[in-house]
């Protein structure tokens, strides 16, 4: 039996549409009456597990599940243990340096040295200005990272943007880009050697679905 790892958020009904075209109808988790956490594909061949998008290569990488699908940025920031397998073409977003837009910088060379940056992407943010050569102090914050620059805590956030909206309406500017972020399909890495349950079948199908949609 096959156990997928499904994300909460803007990744899941694309994920379950994906799934749906190589015979696993997951489409439950899409009722908002629903409050069911695990739940058995329409033809209870195979299983899915809807967590947080962060908690995804966990479930995976601990074998609770052999298949998940994860937005890039978090295997990224995470570094888990899983086989990387498919680019899914979806969940398009850029991993971005932001400021206020008064503020005098415009790129990321041009903030002070030492000054604070907020981001749950601690590992990314830490790594990108090291690259860089400058000294900063990355502040973790998991929720409305865009009040660190508003209220003065920091100097600049390191969050996800997609259609800058968000920035916007908080008068807030990108100045640098990280990397680009799409939904990934990841594997426990022994399930997929050994091929439990013709895994490695689903994931050809996945493939080519994914192929298709370059």
């Amino acid at each position: 039996m096959i156990t997928v790892a499904l994300p909460k958020g803007g990744l899941l009904k694309d994920s379950i549409r994906l799934l749906q075209s190589v015979g696993l109808d997951f489409s439950a988790f899409l009722d908002e009456s629903n409050r069911q956490l695990e739940i058995w594909d329409t033809s209870r061949t195979a299983k899915a597990l809807l967590v947080r998008n962060y908690d995804v290569p966990v479930y995976v990488e601990y074998g609770q599940a052999q298949l998940g699908i994860v937005g890039y940025d978090m295997l990224r920031e995470k570094r888990p243990k899983v086989a990387h397998l498919v680019d899914l073409q979806f969940g398009h977003c850029r991993l971005s340096v932001a400021v206020k837009a008064s503020s005098p910088y415009r790129s990321a060379l041009e903030l002070p040295p030492h000054c604070r940056v907020a981001s749950k992407f601690v590992q990314c943010a830490s790594e990108y200005f090291s690259s860089l050569d400058l000294p900063v102090e990355v502040v973790p914050l998991y929720g409305s990272v865009e009040l660190g620059p508003i209220t003065g805590m920091s100097e600049a956030i390191v969050d996800l943007v997609a259609s800058g909206r968000t920035l916007q309406e908080n008068h807030l500017i990108e100045i640098d880009q990280l990397f680009e972020s799409t939904a990934r399909l990841i594997a426990h890495p022994l399930s997929y050697r050994l091929n439990e349950d013709g895994l490695q079948d689903k994931i050809e199908q996945i493939r080519a679905l994914s192929l298709a949609m370059v």
